[in-house]
């Protein structure tokens, strides 16, 4: 049974119910996992409704259930490993390559060779029943670079609530049309659906807040290099940003322009760096995935062309 223990630190402004205290400060299981894994608290060593007020300086322990296995099947597909151990796995995932199964993409995923990567490690007693996918978080199927996956609940949980807490860095770097007028800014807007297509995300007034900062490495005349900063993890949040301020990013083929000059390009970005705490370390610890040889060409090209 996955546990945690910890205190309730002093940066709370508000005051904050126990459940809203572990989905959103901790960011471990979402309300509505504490119901389906039959969450149990402990807060100063009594037990506690999750309606229970957190204040600074409370200890707070939890215990839930496991989560019910994923009928996944393992697959025999390469990785480009970065860094593994026994809790966790840093790959370089290619572009074309989605993360998780879903409709029309059952096979070929991450998820698929993660769980063939963990059957080959449990030994001949294992099995694919009883397996999971420790997706800890996404890049878009065209997106390449940098990803993190668990191979335990508890990892999971630990990396998880880093990104949910805002404290994994990550950078991109992506070829975009044009050039910006700023050499570096913000772009602060909500993201949501778009109403007109559910397959794509737009600015809106409503919706979820998104942030990222970006800075022009280099220029050409019609395009630049640019590097990204996510401050929030949206759904396509780089994509719709770097169209929102009319620089979108070159090959996109759901919210790019034509581009003449290189009209079969695929999407250029590339998720280029991770700084992220592992299980068992004090500090965090960074993971960088080389430049995809696309990169390179289509700079060389730019170089030699603009």
């Amino acid at each position: 049974m996955p546990s945690f223990r910890g205190i309730a630190t002093g940066e709370l402004s508000r005051e904050i119910r126990l459940d809203r205290y572990i989905a959103e400060k901790l960011g471990m299981l979402s309300r509505s996992q504490i119901k389906a894994r039959e969450l149990k608290a402990r807060v100063n060593g009594k037990e506690a409704k999750f309606s229970r007020i957190v204040r600074p300086g409370d200890t707070i322990e939890l215990f839930w259930n496991e989560a019910d296995p994923v009928n996944i099947i393992p697959e025999d597909i390469p990785l480009d490993i970065l860094y593994e151990d026994d809790r966790v796995i840093v790959i370089n995932k290619p572009r074309g390559m989605v993360v998780h199964p879903g409709a029309g993409n059952r096979r070929g995923t991450v998820a698929n060779a993660l769980f063939f990567r963990k059957l080959q490690h449990s030994g001949p007693s294992g099995t694919a029943a009883g397996l999971r996918p420790g997706i800890v978080h996404r890049l878009d199927k065209e997106t390449s670079g940098v990803m993190i996956a668990a191979w335990d609940d508890d990892a999971l949980a630990f990396l998880s609530g880093q990104f949910k807490s805002r404290k994994a860095k990550k950078k991109y770097i992506a070829i975009i049309n044009g050039i910006p007028r700023e050499d570096h800014g913000r772009i602060e807007t909500n993201i949501t659906r778009d109403p007109k297509d559910r397959k794509r995300f737009t600015v809106a007034d409503r919706g979820r807040a998104a942030l990222t900062c970006y800075q022009v490495i280099k220029k050409w005349q019609k395009h630049s290099l640019v590097l990204l900063k996510p401050k929030t993890g949206r759904t396509h949040q780089l994509r719709v940003h770097m169209r929102y301020i009319g620089h979108p990013v070159s090959g996109d083929p759901v919210y790019g322009f034509a581009d003449r000059f290189f009209p079969d390009a695929g999407l250029m970005l590339h998720s280029r760096r991770l700084e992220i705490t592992l299980p068992g370390d004090d500090a965090p610890r960074v993971f960088k995935a080389p430049l995809p040889q696309r990169f390179c060409e289509m700079i060389r090209c730019l170089d030699g062309r603009e």
